[in-house]
Parts: C-alpha cells; sequence; structure tokens
C-alpha cells in the first residue's frame, strides 16, 4: 500500500508516518519507484502499537523508541524487555526521599519480592507516599498491605497472559514468536496501568454503591 493508504488505514498523517521512520520507530517500506514507497500490513500494526503506546500509554516518543527497540532485540530477555518497558513509564519530576524509598523497600522485603537497586517502579510508589505526606494524609499509607496484595494478583495475570501468548505461538508452529510475546510484555505493561485504573474506578463505584447505597436523588452521581 502506499504512503496515503497506509494513512488513511492507521489515522496516523503522512508526516507523522515518516517521522516515526526517521527517529526508527517504523521500518521503512519498500523502495520501488523514484520517490515511490511500499508499506505493508506489518507496517499497519506497529503504527497501531506505536500510537498506543504515545496516545494511551502517555510515552514520549523517545521512549516509545526505547521500547520497540527491546522489543526488535532477538537477544534481550524478555524479563529485561519488561523491565525497559517499565522505565519507560511517566516519572514524577522530583526525586522521592530515602524514608518512603526505605518503607517501599521494607514492604516488597516482607513480601518476598526481588528488588534490584534503583528501581523506577520502587521510586514511583515511594513519591505517591510522599504526596500523601505532603497533603497531610499518611493514613492513607496504611493501605499499602492491602495494595501489595492486589498487585500480587494483577502480576500474576500480567504473566498468565505473557504464557498464554507463548503458547499460542506455539501452537500455531512459530515455537514460541519472541517478538509476539515481547509485544505483549510491552503492551501489558504501559497499557496495564491505564485499564487497571479504569477498572478500580468502575470497582470503586460498585463497593461504595454496596456499602452506602445510591446517592439522594437529585444529587449527580
Amino acid at each position: 500500500m502506499r504512503i496515503s493508504e497506509l494513512s488513511d488505514r492507521s489515522g496516523v498523517s503522512t508526516a507523522s508516518i515518516k517521522y516515526y521512520a526517521r527517529e526508527g520507530l517504523l521500518p521503512a517500506g519498500e523502495r520501488t519507484g523514484y520517490n515511490q514507497t511500499d508499506y505493508s500490513e506489518a507496517h499497519l500494526e506497529r503504527l497501531r502499537l506505536i500510537r498506543s503506546l504515545i496516545d494511551v500509554g502517555g510515552l514520549t516518543v523517545a521512549a516509545t523508541a526505547r521500547v520497540l527497540s527491546a522489543v526488535d532485540d532477538p537477544g534481550l530477555p524478555l524479563a529485561e524487555v519488561m523491565g525497559v518497558a517499565q522505565s519507560a513509564l511517566p516519572q514524577g519530576i522530583t526525586p522521592p526521599t530515602a524514608g518512603s524509598v526505605r518503607r517501599v523497600e521494607e514492604l516488597a522485603a516482607a513480601r518476598g519480592w526481588h528488588v534490584h537497586h534503583g528501581d523506577p517502579a520502587v521510586r514511583a510508589a515511594a513519591a505517591v507516599l510522599d504526596a500523601y505526606s505532603a497533603v497531610g494524609r499518611d493514613d492513607l499509607a496504611a493501605s499499602l498491605p492491602a495494595y501489595a496484595h492486589a498487585a500480587d494478583l494483577v502480576a500474576e495475570a500480567d504473566l498468565d497472559a505473557v504464557a498464554a501468548s507463548v503458547d499460542a505461538a506455539r501452537a500455531g508452529g512459530d515455537h514460541g514468536d519472541r517478538e509476539a510475546t515481547a509485544q505483549t510484555v510491552v503492551v501489558g505493561t504501559v497499557l496495564g496501568d491505564q485499564l487497571l485504573a479504569g477498572l478500580r474506578r468502575i470497582a470503586q463505584q460498585n463497593v461504595a454503591l454496596r456499602r452506602y447505597g445510591p446517592p439522594p436523588e437529585g444529587t449527580s452521581s
């Protein structure tokens, strides 16, 4: 397909398509003549992945490039692909305090979690504890053990999805399509945060309704 058709089908402007190709996010198309390039269905799928990571996952173009480079590297273990995806997620500007980092690390140790030094996920969680303190709500940190338990369940679901991707690839005769599995890791890590946030809000509404009943008539829900 020509770039105009690729643009129409993907919803991405031709200028952005050329930009992604220059930045290494999108493989180059096949040159078929002077000033003519053909693109395949694989380019369309890649564009959709790029836009999902940027528009839904909130990654920058540079971070998206790092994540896709990890997906494309056949020698990179899947655990490291996940680490690249986690590091690409938006991070706070102000470093968390040592006390909050220590508190998160102690929680992780109590649950038997392995945490490597400088883990961005630890910093992200610690920054939330600092924010609680800044608004005078240190009491909210008492929910940490319950959140950690829920996080374990979510992590199991995430890795179940990766295992299912591997099994599907093997069943299709691909003997474990590494690229497809790496994409599952990346999409689950980056987009999973947004999915979990949406489901959490739905669940909150349901639990609030069950505990406190419907709001009085005439009030907004």
